[in-house]
């Protein structure tokens, strides 16, 4: 601006615009890194996504899902592993796992877990009719000092030959692994590597994640009933809607941030919609 006021031409003030714009970009990041203080903010994340009931047009729901964490992912320069692709019958995914590898990858994405809703046209209805969808999202931290302890004989571990998505990058052996932990039914899958022996042991890791993380959730229910604090919102609940049609509209049922501009959301651009969750909860624990 001092350099604008030297030389007021629109090149020098449109220079000015942009870096400004940039700054303020630099500087909300850096706002959202001083709320992530949670314990396990700061690890890699394991993101399991799962058309919900609807058939073709919510399986297509949870790939468009999956499309845009892995555009987001790449927009923040985070590795997105895919763990596990379970292909509709006809187009879609009726469920994903993947891992979300850099730093602070749990805290921006555990806003997300919950039911999302998706109102179109859908495509796959030759009357042209409007469809309602739903996927559900569920984010955990992959936690270096997991301390559960898991009993060999609760575990019912099964063998398949890899298929779906990444599959065409394995070895056509039977080296995907399916483990079901028999005491919760949590059932955890891993086909990407290369041998059975690998991919168990990533399952193992993805199963140890997923009993710490509601080991966890019931720790922390337990403080909120212990301080007299009653989440509104709760696991499983619908967080956000994405209506393409009659109008347009992205918005988030918690923080009540919305958008019009559901192309931009759906290509990656969630980090309004995270900011203003960590904003949300920041407010909560004051």
């Amino acid at each position: 601006m001092e350099l604008y006021t030297e030389d007021p031409s629109p090149d020098t003030l449109k220079e000015a615009e942009n870096e400004l714009k940039a700054l303020a970009d630099v500087v909300a990041k850096a706002q959202m890194k001083l709320f992530l203080s949670g314990r396990y903010d700061e690890a890699n994340a394991i993101m399991a996504i799962h058309a919900g009931q609807g058939g073709t047009e919510s399986c297509d729901w949870g790939q468009m899902l999956f499309r845009m964490y892995q555009r987001w992912a790449e927009r923040e320069g985070y590795d997105f592993k895919i763990l596990d692709v379970l292909p509709g019958e006809v187009a879609g995914y009726k469920s994903a796992t993947v891992a979300v590898n850099g730093p602070h990858a749990f805290g921006y994405l555990k806003g997300e877990t919950g039911v999302h809703r998706l109102v179109r046209i859908s495509p796959f209805d030759a009357a042209a009719r409007r469809h309602t969808s739903f996927s559900s999202v569920d984010v955990w931290p992959e936690m270096e000092d997991a301390t559960v302890e898991i009993n060999p004989a609760d575990l019912r571990v099964d063998t398949f030959r890899s298929s779906g998505a990444g599959g065409q990058h394995v070895n056509k052996t039977d080296s995907a692994i399916r483990i079901t932990h028999i005491p919760t039914n949590i059932v955890v899958t891993c086909q990407i590597e290369r041998s059975q022996h690998s991919n168990r042991e990533t399952a193992m890791r993805m199963l140890r994640a997923r009993l710490q993380e509601i080991k966890r959730r019931e720790q922390e229910k337990e403080r909120d009933e212990a301080r007299g604090v009653k989440k509104q919102i709760t696991w499983g609940s619908q967080i956000r809607s994405y209506v393409l049609a009659p109008y347009v509209l992205v918005k988030d049922h918690r923080t009540n941030y919305e958008t019009g501009n559901a192309n931009k959301v759906l290509d990656g651009d969630l980090e309004p919609f995270i900011h203003s969750y960590l904003l949300t909860l920041d407010e909560e624990s004051d």
